[in-house]
């Protein structure tokens, strides 16, 4: 167990992870070099594994401290037939097929940095809508020259009851208190994350299963890179941004999540983002 002590703030390597202080992270994650910077780190104090394992439990917040949230929709086929299905009815079901096979990805803007979860918090359900489902996502890291650096988990949470009555309701039925979670941590490779790498979700309620899914990435029509330029035409980020990269895992139409139901997301060598759904107080 290693506390290193840098120019960007306090850096804590614990059982092969870095916990990075809030006063330093906005500089130090938006490096060029993140990965080489973070391994070449020499001055450290050593420090009892106790102690670190204290630091973790009651320090650890979401992997956010300035950065915009945004997220990537119908990057999935599944994901397209599903907007398809829950639009239909309003006439807007033809956008999303649309969007599927154009050029242009759909990009929204999903949350500012306050209003994010991580993992063990509580993400919300809107009170005016009758069907809500967690999307989980490949989530990206991008410093503020357009490169990805890392990579976490996203909870997309949706409104779709409110998304399927008027494609112009986009902006209610994804973005409000708490309808986003990054975590449990920054995955920051050597190299770029690879296809076969899975993602699965599980929705527990009290003890029963009521969802789970996997899926390899690989599934994703567009590149990352291809999102991620697309995210940076005309628009600056001096801190970096977050971006979700679109869902394939999709509950069937007739399931809605309850107050108490946990939603656990795990994506190989990142870990497990759980949260606990419930109402905004």
């Amino acid at each position: 167990m290693k506390l290193f002590k840098t120019e960007k703030g306090n850096i804590l390597e614990f059982n092969g992870a870095y916990y990075i202080s809030a006063s330093g992270f906005d500089e130090l994650i938006n490096r060029e070099d993140l990965h080489k910077y973070l391994a070449s780190l020499q001055d450290f104090t050593t420090i009892a594994p106790g102690e670190a394992q204290s630091i973790i439990k009651n320090h650890i917040q979401p992997p956010v401290q300035s950065q915009e949230v945004w997220a990537a929709g119908v990057t999935y086929l599944r994901s397209r037939d599903a907007r398809m299905e829950e639009s239909k009815e309003s006439g807007g079901a033809t956008f999303y097929d649309k969007v599927y096979e154009a050029e242009r990805p759909e990009l929204f803007f999903k949350s500012l940095p306050h209003r994010v979860a991580g993992t063990g918090q509580d993400v919300y359900i809107r009170r005016d809508s009758t069907w809500n489902v967690p999307e989980p996502e490949l989530t990206l890291f991008i410093n503020s020259r357009g490169n990805i650096q890392a990579y976490t988990i996203g909870n997309d949470m949706s409104s779709r009851s409110i998304e399927g009555e008027n494609p112009l309701y986009l902006p209610q039925a994804k973005s409000y208190e708490r309808s986003a979670a990054l975590g449990p941590c920054l995955y920051i490779p050597v190299s770029p994350i690879i296809p076969d790498t899975t993602i699965s979700m599980q929705i527990l309620r009290g003890e029963k299963i009521v969802f789970e899914g996997a899926i390899k990435i690989s599934q994703m029509k567009r590149s990352l890179t291809e999102l991620a330029g697309f995210l940076y035409r005309e628009t600056d980020f001096p801190v970096g941004s977050f971006l979700m990269t679109g869902t394939c895992l999709v509950p069937d139409n007739d399931f809605t999540l309850h107050e108490n139901d946990v939603v656990d997301i795990s994506i190989e060598n990142i870990g497990t983002l759980s949260n606990r759904v419930t109402y905004k107080p």
